[in-house]
C-alpha cells in the first residue's frame, strides 16, 4: 500500500506577533521589536529542502509587505505561498468589512511578491469558529478556494468540536469552499489534537506518531501539520507574559527540529494544493461528505 501523503504547512509570523501576546506588544509597536522571521522562515526552506518536502506557507501580509523577497523566495523553491490574513487579527474582534480589508490586502501584497495565485486561507488562531463562519462566505467572495482555519476540537479560544474532522465541502450562500481543518484523532467521544504547533513542542512525540498513523492507517486519510518559524528558535526574546502564555509559547523550542527531523523520516509531506491535487479520491469524498456535513449541528451556525 502507498503511503499518504500528509500535507506540511507554516504560519509565517514573528514571534512578537502571535495572538497571545497582543496585551503586551501592540500591533503599533510591531515595528520597534527584533525581526526574526526571515532567518527562521529561511531555516524551515533549507531544512524542508534538505529533506525533499514541500509545504504551504501562509504567510501574514504583514511580513510580506516587509520581506517580499522573503515570499518570493518561499515560491521558487517549489511551495505553495497562502494567506495568514494581514494584521494576524482574530476573526471574531473584527466586523465583516474589516474582515474583508484584511483579508483581501492579505491576498494581494502575497500575489505581487510571490508571482502565483493565493488560493488558501488560514485563519490566526484558527478563529474560524461558529460565530464567525460568515467569514467563509468573505473568503469565497475573495476569491480563495480552500480555507484551513476550523479545528475540530475544544478549546479555550477556539474550535468547532463537531465539524468533520477531514476534508469536506462546506456550502455557504457565496459557493462551495474546501475546508482543510487541523487534524486530530479521535479517542472515546472526543477529537484530541496532533496537527502540530504547541501539541508538538508540549506533548511526547510518540503521541504524534501514533496520531498520524492512526488517520493514516487505520482511517486512509491524510494529516495537515502546522508550525510557526519562531519554534524553531530557542533564542528569541522572552516577553514578559503570563505563565499559561509562557509554557504554550517558549516550552520545547529548542525540541522542534530535532523532532521534525523524525517526522519528515516517519511520514511523507507535501503542501495542502499538491495534496488535494495528488490524492485522487478527495473530490469523490468531499462531494460524498457534502451533503452530509449541511445536517450536523455544527453547520446550522453557518447560515
Amino acid at each position: 500500500m502507498t503511503p499518504i501523503v500528509n500535507a506540511m504547512s507554516v504560519d509565517v509570523e514573528d514571534y512578537f506577533q502571535v495572538s497571545a501576546f497582543e496585551s503586551v506588544v501592540p500591533r503599533a509597536d510591531w515595528n520597534s521589536f527584533e525581526s526574526r522571521v526571515v532567518r527562521n522562515t529561511q531555516r524551515l526552506l533549507t531544512f524542508f529542502s534538505d529533506h525533499g518536502v514541500r509545504s504551504t506557507f501562509f504567510v501574514l501580509g504583514w511580513v510580506a509587505e516587509r520581506f517580499p523577497s522573503l515570499v518570493r523566495e518561499i515560491a521558487d523553491r517549489g511551495h505553495e505561498v497562502a494567506s495568514h490574513g494581514f494584521h494576524h487579527q482574530l476573526i471574531y474582534n473584527l466586523s465583516r468589512e474589516e474582515f474583508r480589508e484584511d483579508v483581501r490586502r492579505a491576498k494581494a501584497v502575497a500575489e505581487d511578491a510571490s508571482g502565483h495565485a493565493v488560493v488558501g486561507y488560514r485563519a490566526p488562531s484558527f478563529s474560524v469558529i461558529k460565530s464567525t463562519l460568515w467569514a467563509l462566505d468573505v473568503l469565497l467572495e475573495e476569491g480563495y478556494e480552500y480555507d484551513a482555519s476550523i479545528f475540530p476540537i475544544h478549546h479555550d479560544r477556539y474550535g468547532i468540536p463537531d465539524a468533520p474532522r477531514h476534508i469536506h465541502r462546506i456550502a455557504r450562500e457565496a459557493g462551495e469552499i474546501l475546508e482543510v481543518p487541523g487534524s486530530t484523532v479521535r479517542v472515546g467521544k472526543a477529537n484530541l489534537p496532533i496537527a502540530g504547533g504547541g501539541y508538538f513542542r508540549l506533548l511526547p512525540y510518540a503521541w504524534t506518531r501514533w496520531g498520524i498513523r492512526r488517520v493514516n492507517e487505520v482511517e486512509q486519510e491524510p494529516v495537515v501539520f502546522y508550525l510557526h518559524p519562531w519554534e524553531i528558535d530557542p533564542g528569541q526574546p522572552r516577553l514578559e507574559v503570563g505563565r499559561t502564555t509562557q509554557l504554550r509559547h517558549y516550552t520545547g523550542l529548542d525540541k522542534t527540529l530535532a523532532r521534525l527531523e523524525r517526522l519528515v523520516s516517519d511520514f511523507r509531506f507535501d503542501s495542502i494544493q499538491s495534496m488535494l491535487e495528488s490524492e485522487a479520491v478527495v473530490a469523490g469524498r468531499a462531494s460524498q461528505r457534502s451533503a452530509t456535513d449541511q445536517t450536523g449541528e455544527w453547520a446550522h451556525a453557518a447560515k
